[in-house]
This record gives structure tokens, C-alpha cells and sequence, in this order.
């Protein structure tokens, strides 16, 4: 897919970007500021990338919010000034010499290379301008196709970073006056307001950079599964796309569900190509991704590019950062491993998990990232989500909320206001001591009807510290207390998923397959929203 009239859109915001300098070898902070950008799809076939300012009644047009929500210019609200410091250090990322096309690219080599000959239905993707240009390198190689590249990152030790980088993902789901966006500084004007099309069901999200252009943070939105249909016009996309990147055979978990595609064989057996192939050809968001890095790389050719995200945008965040070689950070997201291998990305042992620069943050009460929101009881089977990958790539700060705070394994844990709120806002224990938690993280009245379930976030509230970043003002250090306490990152290295399921080739479909599978296609489920029959 091909952003049309990109030529145009950059041509008319390069002039008034202010020129992107080489990073300083001695950064230790950057400061941020937002640019507003937006993805989404106009027609069946093609993505769009826009970006725009607050100075247009246009540029608040959302997907999650109508036009009429807002009247005159004078009625959009102005944002704090405040900016957000983040410690940054240098580390060292392994990156193919050749850079890949897109995150698709090293499926499409993989298949190239080992199924000449073979037809390959990539649907409206052009194979031919893509492999036909860029070869993956070999994983095992120690010659010349990759370079351990030193690179500015944010330093995931220092608590207040991954706090400041975590307001930033959960700005990802508002807009500015809505109540619940974290201050973090004033608008980049140097930007053009473009028009939006009413229901608009594509990615979302913030792009911030700092004063100098030297840094730029994408923070992408993760899922808008809403009670009642009040998830927003992107609840459908989000719901395929979780199902089709993080369920073990197609989202096929018993024969009242509807795959999101037909690779199930029977029993606890899938057909391993067809769903390589089915990530290829159905995962709008993988592509919409790509185009979103692409096209602020062109914008900021010497910047170094940041990726964050929340539940379903922290594992796209990885699985770009992963492709490109970009540090990125997550927070509560479901396992990306598994679509990480589906589509070839590099992973170990070729690519040392210390040197992805993928960082997942995530605890142990929230069952999504853990992989343990399944089973008829859970709320994600309820919902119609089959969110069963458990295995990160890259490397893991894990927060063992479970025995040192003494909380339950809880869906409604998995926002990511708890995050800031409720696990990074005080220093980790350096010993784990089990310790009851003076609050519980998340009460079920505070659940209204117009709350988003599960994926649902609250932000600043008035007289809990929302409109003050104390740790954001980095005057004196403040020691273990403000920047300390933060568990280890480490690899997942003997983590294993989908254990049941049996992957492979060439086994005979049976005939009478589930009811709910028979006769629909990939298009019809995505139409019917995935919902169970």
C-alpha cells in the first residue's frame, strides 16, 4: 500500500519543519513536544497519513469524536505549556545494512526465497517493488549485513522516563480538552491542518518531538473495544487485527467463534503458511504502521525515531521498531513474538534480545500481556477477543503486582492510567515483600457505560497530580526515591506459546468444519465485526 499524494503532504510541511540536527553526543534529557498526526483509510485499499495543528476547527476532527463535537475556533481549548524531560542513553541496536522497504518486506523475502516458483496471494500489496529491491539478511551471517548502530534511547532504568513515556502512550487515546490528556507542552505549529472523513477506523495516535528535532516519539493508540458498541468507529479494525496477530490459529477458539481466517485444520492442528500469508494480506495496521515510520523518517531524516504504545499500539510499536531497528517502549501489550515470527522479523538468536531495543513494560495482574485472558469465564472470550500470545520480543520490565502488592488477576487492571497511577508512581521494592495494597487498582463502579472496557483510560485528575508533572523537572536528581526502583529488564527466553497447537503444512481440511467457519470469508467476518454467532 502507498500513501497517495505523500509527494504533496511533504513538500508542504518540509519548509516549515525547522531543520533536523545530528543527535549531540552528549544528550542526557530531551524535552517534548506533540505534533498531532493521524492514519486513516479513505477507500478499501489505500492508507493515509495527515497531520494538522489546533489552530483549525478540522484538526480536532478524530475518529473517536464527530465534527459538530466542536464549534468555533475560540471552543478548542489551549494545552499546558509544561514539557516532559526524558533521560536518554546511548545503546546499541543491530540493524540490517540494507534497510528494509517496509515490515512486510521480510515476510515477502522469506517467502520469495524459499517458495520460488510458487503463487503467492498478496493481495493488493506489490511484491514486485518490494523484494524485488530489498533481500532479509541472513540471521546467522557474521559478514557485512548488519551493523550494531549506537543510538540515543530512553533510558528504561530511570523511573520517571518510563512515567513520562507512558503519559505520552496514554495521550494516544484523546483529544486535548477531553480531561484526560497528561500536560506535555506546547503545540508544534509548524504543521498543516488537513480534512477528516466522518467515521474514520484506522490508526491513531500522537507524533512529539523535541525543540531541535533530534528526537521523535510515535505513540500509537491500542484498542477502543467499547460496552455497547461505545468503543469508538476504530473498535472493529482493532478487535481484527488483535485477533488475527495475537490468537494462536485465527482467533478459532471453539465452534461459536468466527476465524478471522481459514487456516484451522482441524483439531488442535493450523496451517502454518496460510497464516503467514494471512498477516500479509489482511493486517491493515502492520502496513498502516510502516507507512506512518516511512513517512516520518522522510520528514526527519537525521531524527532518531522513538515508537511507544498501549496494549494492541505497544506490540505494533515493537513489530515496527523491531523491523526498522528503533527503540521502542510498550506498556501492558499482548504478546508480539508470535506475530513477530509469523512475519519473520529478526529475533534471537541472530538478533540478541539487548540489542532489539525493544522494551515491554507490563505486570502481573493484568492478564492480557500474560496471556491469560482466555477460557469461556474470561472477559476477553466474552467480548469476542483471542488475545492468547503470552511471549515478548526484545526485553521485559516486569512489575510482580500479584505478590508484591497483593492484587488479583484483573482485565480491569489493564489501563494505562493504573500504569502511571498505580505501579510507576512509587519506587519499586529492590526485595519483593508482599504487601496488601491500601486501594484496590480499580473499583467496578467506576465502570459506566460509556467507560471503554478493559482498554478503557482515565487521565489526570483534578487534585492527583494531573496538571503538575513533579517528576518532570529534573533541577536537582532526587536520588532512588524519584528516578530509582525499577525491576530489571530481561529477556523471555524460555517462554513458549500456543503449547496445544500443532503448526505445519499440507494437512487435509475437513469438510465440515465449525458452523460458525463455514461459508464466511475473511471480508464477510471483519463486516459482521468478529462478533461470536
Amino acid at each position: 500500500m502507498h500513501i497517495p499524494l505523500f509527494t504533496n503532504l511533504a513538500t508542504s510541511l518540509l519548509p516549515l519543519l525547522s531543520p533536523s540536527q545530528q543527535p549531540s553526543s552528549s544528550s542526557s534529557t530531551i524535552t517534548i513536544r506533540p505534533i498531532h498526526a493521524h492514519t486513516h483509510k479513505y477507500n478499501d485499499t489505500t492508507s493515509t497519513l495527515y497531520f494538522h495543528n489546533t489552530s483549525s476547527e478540522a484538526s480536532f476532527y478524530a475518529h473517536d469524536y464527530p465534527l459538530s463535537t466542536f464549534g468555533a475556533d475560540a471552543d478548542i481549548p489551549s494545552l499546558s505549556a509544561d514539557d516532559l524531560t526524558i533521560r536518554t542513553v546511548k545503546t546499541i541496536i543491530r540493524r540490517p545494512r540494507v534497510r528494509p522497504p517496509s515490515m512486510l518486506s521480510w515476510s515477502l523475502s522469506h517467502k520469495a526465497t524459499t517458495r520460488r516458483g510458487g503463487i503467492i496471494p498478496f493481495g493488493t500489496y506489490n511484491i514486485s517493488e518490494d523484494v524485488g529491491m530489498w533481500v532479509a539478511p541472513d540471521m546467522n551471517s557474521q559478514g557485512g549485513e548488519w551493523d550494531d548502530v549506537e543510538v540515543i534511547a530512553p533510558d528504561i532504568k530511570d523511573r520517571q522516563t518510563l512515567i513520562t513515556l507512558a503519559k505520552i502512550t496514554s495521550n494516544a487515546y484523546v483529544l486535548p480538552d477531553s480531561g484526560e490528556w497528561w500536560p506535555v507542552g506546547k503545540w508544534n505549529n509548524h504543521t498543516v491542518p488537513f480534512g477528516w472523513e466522518d467515521n474514520a477506523d484506522g490508526l491513531r495516535g500522537h507524533i512529539f518531538a523535541d525543540p531541535k528535532n533530534e528526537t521523535v516519539i510515535i505513540s500509537i493508540k491500542g484498542t477502543s473495544a467499547g460496552v455497547l458498541g461505545s468503543g469508538g468507529p476504530t473498535a472493529k479494525n482493532d478487535k481484527f487485527n488483535d485477533n488475527l496477530l495475537f490468537s494462536c490459529c485465527c482467533a478459532r477458539v471453539d465452534f461459536s467463534w468466527t476465524p478471522v481466517c481459514d487456516c484451522y485444520a482441524g483439531g488442535w492442528r493450523c496451517e502454518q503458511t496460510c497464516l503467514e500469508d494471512s498477516l500479509v494480506n489482511e493486517s491493515v495496521y502492520a502496513t498502516v504502521g510502516t507507512n506512518l515510520y516511512n513517512n516520518v523518517t522522510y520528514m526527519y531524516p537525521n531524527a532518531t525515531i522513538w515508537l511507544v504504545g498501549h496494549s494492541l499500539g505497544g506490540s505494533l510499536s515493537a513489530m515496527v521498531g523491531l523491523s526498522f531497528g528503533a527503540p521502542a517502549v510498550t506498556f501492558e501489550a499482548p504478546g508480539d513474538k508470535l506475530a513477530s515470527k509469523r512475519l519473520h522479523l529478526p529475533l534471537p538468536p541472530g538478533m540478541p534480545a539487548d540489542k532489539t531495543g525493544i522494551t515491554h513494560v507490563y505486570h502481573t495482574a493484568d492478564p492480557i500481556p500474560i496471556g491469560a485472558c482466555n477460557g469461556a469465564y474470561s472477559g476477553c472470550y466474552a467480548a469476542g477477543f483471542a488475545l492468547e500470545s503470552k511471549c515478548h520480543t526484545g526485553q521485559t520490565i516486569l512489575y510482580d503486582t500479584v505478590t508484591v502488592k497483593g492484587w488479583s488477576v484483573d482485565i480491569r487492571t489493564h489501563r494505562i492510567t493504573d500504569i502511571i497511577e498505580k505501579v510507576l508512581a512509587d519506587p519499586w521494592p529492590e526485595t519483593d515483600k508482599p504487601k496488601k495494597p491500601s486501594t484496590q487498582p480499580f473499583h467496578i463502579s467506576n465502570l459506566g457505560l460509556g467507560q471503554w472496557w478493559g482498554w478503557g483510560r482515565k487521565g489526570p485528575q483534578p487534585g492527583k497530580g494531573g496538571d503538575q508533572d513533579d517528576g518532570d523537572e529534573d533541577t536537582d536528581d532526587g536520588g532512588w526515591e524519584k528516578h530509582g526502583g525499577v525491576p530489571v529488564a530481561e529477556a523471555e527466553e524460555d517462554c513458549v506459546d500456543c503449547y496445544k497447537w500443532e503448526f505445519g503444512d499440507g494437512w487435509n481440511q475437513d469438510p465440515k468444519k465449525s458452523e460458525a467457519q463455514d461459508g464466511l470469508s475473511i471480508a464477510e467476518a471483519r463486516r459482521k465485526g468478529l462478533k461470536r454467532s
